[in-house]
């Protein structure tokens, strides 16, 4: 486990030009993702870029080194009154396991909040791949809702598990303690 570093800028959410291209390499570079998947982490980067909050799309991004430490996208789910979607979560390799991707999600919670959210929705998939991402979301208070066989691939399932947003957020725990 590598010691917590510091953020050398402030946590971003505004998508500037230059940042699909890094959201694209670091999905590439996190090893979890397909050729596929990584393109539309890219897509969804320039849609915000394109139309700012109108495109439903909102990011925390942190940078590091030469780009991004990591990256959330999470937004309200259409046609429903408080349920929102992570729809990406992604730390550098080299940043793993020090908190980052802890204090995106706490970040990305306590923004949908305050837009509004009750429940923030994530899917991943049953690959075994994917085992330290479900103990993650599980970690953070996430349960596991329903799982949809072979929706990705055969043999690969669609894990869905929700968690129910505290209506009053009592500060930055996760930002706070990543930075410490």
């Amino acid at each position: 486990m590598q010691a917590t570093a510091e953020i050398r800028e402030p946590w971003r959410e505004d998508v500037l030009p230059g940042d699909p291209a890094l959201v694209e390499r670091l999905t590439e570079a996190s090893g979890f993702f397909r050729p596929d998947e990584v393109a539309v982490a890219r897509e969804l980067a320039e849609e915000r870029l394109a139309k700012g909050p109108a495109s439903g799309y909102h990011f925390i991004l942190a940078p590091g080194e030469g780009g991004l430490a990591g990256y959330t996208c999470y937004g309200p789910i259409a046609c429903t009154t408080a349920s929102w979607d992570l729809f990406w979560i992604a730390v550098a390799p080299g940043r793993r396991g020090a908190g980052l991707g802890s204090a995106l999600l706490d970040l990305a919670e306590q923004r949908a909040v305050a837009l509004g959210g009750e429940r923030m929705y994530v899917e991943t998939s049953s690959r075994p791949l994917y085992r330290p991402s479900r103990r993650f979301y599980q970690g953070r208070g996430y349960s596991p809702q329903a799982v949809l066989p072979d929706f990705y691939a055969p043999g690969d399932d669609k894990v869905i598990y929700v968690k129910t947003l505290p209506r009053a957020w009592s500060g930055q725990e996760g930002y706070d303690a990543y930075r410490a």
